[in-house]
């Protein structure tokens, strides 16, 4: 069963009226909400800003396999009745990320080494039905923006009370050590989330691992990082050098 996950605090605003929850209720009867009932698939892991490395936070994806090659994710800061909706993630195949145009590709994020660590997880699965579930992201890339910083759950960042300046481009970590590992091991408590047998779980995936775009966009920005993935996860750019 997946546990309750949710960032302290709501946004400013009144408590919703009883006029506003009888609409409400009217809307969930009468209206079709077709495109949101497709969003079926739960992961979640951790992001952290592109250009604003101090912005990390749990990731809550909640997904649509559109076909073989393309998902569409909406990403939430919990995953209760309460989570705030703060940003949108499109994954794609690496067969997809090879035609893209040049320039375009440094907006994609590699995924093998979130799948790989055990950091990208699919709460509530077994872990059978989990891993099968990760070997699809194997290879795979992320555009994902987010438009709001609500903070982390162990207080260490407030965020803001409303989604406040331009939309944020965010990365993935790509080696042991990177990203605060406070903000890792209060998911795994909270969460009851064992990332070190998950990771375990996912080593079968490793012979599927291709080299990625992206892999080596964060090195040597975080001291505590490993210089050199210990689960053989490189960049392609740098193979080549």
């Amino acid at each position: 069963m997946t546990k309750p996950r949710e960032i302290p605090g709501l946004p400013p605003g009144g408590h919703q009226s009883m006029k506003n929850r009888l609409l409400e209720t009217g809307s969930n009867l009468l209206q079709d909400v077709t495109p949101m009932r497709q969003f079926d698939i739960y992961v979640v892991g951790f992001h952290c800003a592109r250009h604003h490395l101090d912005h990390q936070m749990e990731a809550h994806h909640y997904c649509q396999q559109v076909n073989e090659d393309f998902f569409q994710c909406a990403i939430f800061d919990g995953n209760t009745a309460r989570a705030h909706l703060i940003g949108i993630e499109y994954i794609i195949s690496e067969k997809l990320f090879d035609t893209l145009p040049e320039e375009e590709k440094g907006y994609w994020h590699p995924h093998n080494f979130e799948v790989l660590s055990g950091q990208l997880v699919a709460p509530g699965l077994p872990q059978a039905a989990e891993t099968a579930m990760m070997k699809t992201l194997m290879n795979s890339y992320g555009k994902t923006w987010h438009t709001w910083h609500t903070g982390r759950h162990d207080g260490a960042d407030p965020g803001t009370p409303l989604p406040y300046g331009e939309p944020m481009l965010m990365w993935s970590f790509n080696r042991d050590g990177e990203g605060d590992q406070a903000m890792k091991d209060d998911r795994d408590q909270k969460m009851g989330i064992d990332t070190a047998a998950t990771r375990e779980a996912h080593r079968s995936l490793a012979e599927l691992a291709h080299l990625q775009r992206g892999v080596d966009t964060l090195k040597g920005v975080f001291p505590e990082a490993d210089p050199a993935s210990p689960l053989g996860v490189r960049d392609l750019d740098a193979d080549e050098d």
